[in-house]
């Protein structure tokens, strides 16, 4: 399968696209927009990839063209995200404009942008990456309101693209993660130790994002050692 990860540079994403790559029949298209850590993915094996992109400001025809040479899509991994801890006064419109850029916008317009490459694949999925801070009834945490309001809005929007991709056959779901041991968690809870660590979570996503679509469509996932 030809698969395309965002935010692959480091944490999730990046020990995904290794588990994925670790199959010599895949093929791994990973985005980012920090370019060392993609080098450096690339690195371990022949079949991946990278492509430096911002989702936030980004350059379509750029990478429209390397799809092309790359020979298409059968699974996008919207895995790129941004985690903001602020108490809900000190959070600023730029806050709110920045988590909803990475963790909404930019998964819109990329799933837009591909969508023509997913539609002539037979085993198209799309998984969205959310969160338990944004699946309706868990527990929430003080300082997530932003991050978490922007991963429900990713919930729903699986939920609806999966009824309009149907006639398509492309299958949509959102993997809602408990915490997970990564960078972004550290800089966010310094001294906060996850239950999960990123290299046994993406053993998991990289069998979801291949074979899921076989047994879910329009699901949001809960992913988590501990209960809402």
């Amino acid at each position: 399968m030809n698969i395309l990860i965002t935010g692959a540079s480091k944490g999730i994403g990046y020990d995904t696209a290794l588990k994925l790559a670790d199959n010599p029949q895949h093929r791994i298209l990973a985005l980012s927009r920090n370019e060392a850590g993609l080098r450096q993915l690339a690195l371990a094996f022949d079949n991946i990839e990278y492509f430096c992109f911002d989702i936030t400001q980004p350059d379509f025809p750029a990478l429209l063209q390397k799809i092309e040479v790359f020979g298409g899509i059968d699974v996008l991994l919207n895995n790129a995200g941004i985690l903001i801890n602020k108490p809900f006064p000190e959070l600023s419109a730029a806050d709110w404009q920045a988590s909803f850029a990475t963790n909404l916008f930019g998964v819109v317009e990329l799933i837009r942008t591909v969508l023509p490459y997913l539609e002539q694949s037979e085993q198209a999925h799309i998984v969205n990456i959310g969160s338990m801070g944004g699946f309706q009834g868990s527990s929430k945490f003080p300082g997530l309101a932003a991050y978490s309001a922007s991963k429900a809005a990713v919930a729903n929007l699986t939920e609806c693209l999966a009824e309009e991709f149907k006639t398509q056959k492309i299958a949509v779901n959102c993997l809602a993660f408990g915490a997970v041991q990564t960078e972004m968690l550290a800089t966010a809870f310094p001294g906060y130790q996850a239950p999960v660590g990123s290299a046994d979570m993406a053993t998991w996503v990289a069998w979801f994002c291949t074979q899921g679509q076989q047994f879910f469509n329009g699901k949001i996932l809960p992913v988590s050692v501990s209960t809402p």
